[in-house]
């Protein structure tokens, strides 16, 4: 099988996104690459989107809808990769959307060979504007020594020098095998990580393309990364027990510390969280969160570089969060959000 004619398996999750599904559904089975099959798993929506999924199913031959009761994103894409017969993986999220060209541009650049995942960039497009993001790590294809550099360093980042998003990624499907033991599905914010994270340190040849801002990430308010999760603590938290046992497993280079940064990080995402609280207690909430003894530990015993005036805030806020201070970064974060 040469390289330009693997099987791609595009799995996608639904959950009552039926305003953008059509775009995203669209954009898939458009692609110039043809060799491809279109799982839609539908994940218990409530507003007819899966109706959406079954004109597909009946029109085009290599669409196919699989139904399970609500489970979340990552339930579903494991779902999709249980059902799917090809040799590689690509996952789009249903309110989401990538050029027409995106999967014959990375299929070019695969070797045949397994243990490889192909990264592109994408397009962050908010109601007022639209921003082209690139990933930290510079172009090129990473293997041997320099691929181990590279997992070395995917955690404990400012910048993560490739997103840990299961989005963007063209994955040879053997790099999740074995790793189902880590998914958990209750975990609500940073889920792709049990996804991602295992099967980056399972790859054997990394290629991060140059410009291929291929995918358009949609900015929805309704988004669970982007509306008031009164449950994200308690994911995050679980969150870092779950990635203790990844970086113990997978033996990481100083993993441990690595991954308290990370942790340092995502209790950031927590900050922003609880102040787009609609509640009038958003402040007494993130007053309690930071000052929870191991919380707090974490925090002021993690040596962190921050340096984007965002995380600045966020980092103030978690080791001084007073009262006026938080008033003000809510503020800010609305402007932000529009």
């Amino acid at each position: 099988m040469r390289k330009n004619q693997c099987k791609i398996s595009v799995i996608v999750p639904v959950y009552n996104k039926k305003e953008y599904l059509k775009d995203c559904i669209d954009s898939i089975v458009q692609q110039t690459y043809r060799n491809l099959e279109l799982i839609l798993v539908d994940d218990g929506s409530e507003d007819g989107s899966d109706g959406l999924c079954e004109q597909y199913e009946k029109k085009d031959t290599r669409v196919r809808l699989i139904r399970q009761e609500n489970a979340g994103p990552t339930a579903a894409c494991v779902n999709g990769m249980k059902n799917a017969t090809g040799s590689h993986y690509m996952f789009i999220d249903s309110d989401d959307y990538v050029e027409k060209n995106m999967l014959e541009k990375m299929a070019s650049l695969l070797h045949g060979k397994p243990g490889e995942i192909v990264c592109c960039n994408h397009i962050l497009e908010k109601k007022r504007k639209t921003e082209k993001i690139t990933m930290g790590l510079a172009p090129g294809a990473y293997e041997g020594e320099k691929l181990n550099h590279v997992k070395e360093n995917l955690l404990g980042n400012e910048q993560r020098i490739i997103p840990m998003s299961r989005c963007m990624k063209l994955c040879e499907k053997s790099v999740f095998e074995g790793n189902e033991i880590y998914y958990d599905y209750s975990i609500r914010m940073g889920d792709d990580f049990h996804l991602i994270y295992p099967a980056l340190l399972a790859a054997n040849r990394i290629v991060v393309m140059e410009e291929a801002y291929f995918y358009h990430y949609r900015y929805v308010e309704t988004s669970i990364v982007h509306r008031y999760d009164p449950r994200m603590f308690d994911s995050v938290k679980a969150w870092y027990l779950a990635m203790q046992r990844i970086v113990a497993d997978k033996k990481v280079r100083d993993g441990e510390a690595r991954l308290r940064r990370e942790y340092c990080y995502m209790l950031m995402l927590v900050v922003k969280n609880e102040l787009r609280n609609p509640e009038k207690g958003y402040r007494k909430r993130i007053q309690e969160i930071f000052r929870e003894e191991n919380v707090r530990e974490v925090v002021q015993n993690t040596p962190l570089m921050v340096t984007s005036r965002n995380n600045q805030l966020m980092y103030l806020a978690m080791t001084y969060p007073a009262t006026t201070l938080l008033w003000m970064l809510r503020m800010i974060l609305k402007v932000h959000d529009r």
